[in-house]
């Protein structure tokens, strides 16, 4: 990374991904028993570090943007660095925004964030809490039309301001979430976070080890998160494909991305 002043990106809108930084989250992950359960680096106090710049590598990649790509593919060490860089106060939590301009030069919003239990950043199987919170889970009212940038989190969002704004979610700290929705009925996404639903069709062989979570496959033109790649890497779910109309009002469901960890919600229809 070269700068903390993106200036005025062409064409106007940057790459983006949002993560938590936690002093806590290294207990939590150096307690478990290998590196099987959680990316390395396991003892980095920003939650799936690796995965964030895979996914600004990525978009990159998609975009064609051959400055950003080439500072983004440094030494994961040159990345922690410039997060770090960003951080004042290294024993509070933070919530951090990276964003790259097309020439590699990159921006880092740090934010306070609430205190949280790092178990709720595991996928559920290793939680040792309990959610204390159920978020509200709604179905936006209108389709929207998958592209570049509902396959990459970028600055462009107008599909997830209007989807949250037709939802009546006014606020970053609310506990509720709107399903985006593509034009053949089949659910995208979160406006901010990945959904994870109980399986709707069981294996032929009835193999009951297989997760009894699913996620929407990417194909459907939602976004390939941090959190969601690590919950598919941890067996937690696999992809499927889910219809608006088979949500069924009160269902469970969890959601995640890679400031809150996982979250459970619930399917409100009504």
């Amino acid at each position: 990374m070269t700068s903390h002043d993106c200036g005025t990106p062409t064409p106007s809108f940057q790459i983006i991904s949002s993560l938590r930084y936690d002093p806590e989250l290294p207990r939590v992950t150096g307690s478990l028993p290998t590196d099987e359960y959680f990316p390395v680096p396991r003892h980095s106090p920003y939650y799936l570090l690796s995965y964030h710049r895979d996914r600004l590598i990525n978009a990159a990649k998609h975009f064609q943007w051959d400055e950003a790509l080439e500072s983004l593919q440094k030494d994961l060490s040159v990345f922690e660095d410039f997060l770090n860089s960003a951080i004042e106060n290294k024993v509070k939590s933070w919530r951090l925004r990276i964003l790259v301009d097309r020439h590699g030069k990159g921006l880092v919003e740090v934010n306070p964030v609430g205190a949280m239990d790092c178990w709720n950043l595991l996928v559920p199987p290793l939680h040792k809490s309990v959610p204390d919170v159920i978020w509200n889970v709604y179905v936006d009212s209108q389709a929207t039309i998958p592209s570049g940038f509902t396959t990459h989190k970028t600055t462009a969002r107008d599909d997830y301001s209007a989807a949250r704004a037709r939802a009546g979610i006014t606020s970053p700290a609310d506990t509720s979430e709107v399903l985006l929705v593509n034009p053949d009925g089949q659910i995208m996404e979160g406006s901010i976070t990945t959904p994870y639903f109980r399986r709707r069709v069981l294996p032929e062989s009835h193999d009951t080890s297989q997760p009894t979570w699913v996620t929407p496959p990417l194909k459907c033109g939602g976004n390939a998160g941090t959190s969601r790649r690590y919950a598919l890497e941890q067996s937690f779910c696999v992809e499927q494909l889910i219809m608006s109309a088979e949500l069924v009002d009160g269902e469970d469901c969890w959601l995640s991305n890679g400031v809150r960890g996982f979250v459970k919600g619930v399917v409100i229809l009504t």
